[in-house]
């Protein structure tokens, strides 16, 4: 059976924090747990947190820019950016939520590289093998509200193609592939959510069929040779 706990009781992170011991401490961890943790509280153990002027009502604009690869759409003060990570997102992933006045969070520099790490030294404290997603909030085309998403992964698949095997009824799928990290990532953010101050959880109970040695979250990025829409 699936079930989705949340990490409570962590401390405000700061740069240079022991992200895993914080999680460790505060949980039991089992083999083939996945461990859910946001881009902000990753981004802020990593230090990639820099001052912004409060004041400055263009200074998210540009910085947003200048951690951006490409511009798709802008309006207004909001743009549709893809980062050097490949990530399609608004405002390049540049946060100014749950952090103090005159600061903005930038994402990861190698958020699957992060997922490694945390990966690591999790299955060090816990002594048993787990999975690191790191997730950050997007929102969709074609579809309102916003939900959770992948952007590091580490122990579980990204993606799994089913393409070939069987559906219910014996009939070969033909193009199903499962965004297996972002289905995790958007169950976590059900208990971890937007304002509660829970910036992990544990999804427990995953098909062991998911749980990879070697995956990223690119994976999950249409090529844009595959893309009908840029």
């Amino acid at each position: 059976m699936l079930s989705v706990l949340p990490v409570a009781g962590l401390p405000e992170v700061v740069a240079g924090a022991p992200l895993a011991e914080l999680i460790a401490e505060r949980c039991e961890l089992r083999a083939g747990d996945v461990v859910v943790v946001t881009q902000k509280v990753v981004s802020k153990a990593e230090g990639r947190v820099v001052a912004i002027d409060p004041d400055d009502e263009q200074a998210k604009l540009r910085l947003a820019l200048s951690e951006a690869v490409r511009v798709l759409r802008r309006r207004g003060e909001l743009v549709i950016t893809e980062t050097r990570h490949g990530f399609v997102c608004a405002n390049s992933g540049v946060d100014l939520s749950n952090v103090a006045e005159g600061y903005a969070v930038l994402l990861p520099v190698d958020p699957d590289r992060s997922a490694r790490r945390l990966r690591d030294r999790l299955r060090a404290l816990s002594g048993v093998e787990v999975a690191v997603v790191v997730t950050d909030t997007f929102g969709r085309a074609w579809r309102r509200g916003v939900t959770d998403v992948a952007i590091g992964v580490a122990g579980v698949a990204a993606v799994a193609d089913l393409r070939g095997a069987p559906d219910a009824l014996g009939r070969t799928l033909m193009a199903t592939v499962v965004a297996v990290a972002d289905e995790v990532a958007a169950a976590a953010d059900l208990v971890m959510g937007k304002a509660a101050g829970i910036p992990a959880a544990i999804v427990r109970g995953i098909d062991p069929g998911f749980l990879r040695s070697s995956s990223v979250a690119g994976e999950i990025v249409r090529p844009p040779a595959e893309d009908l829409f840029r």
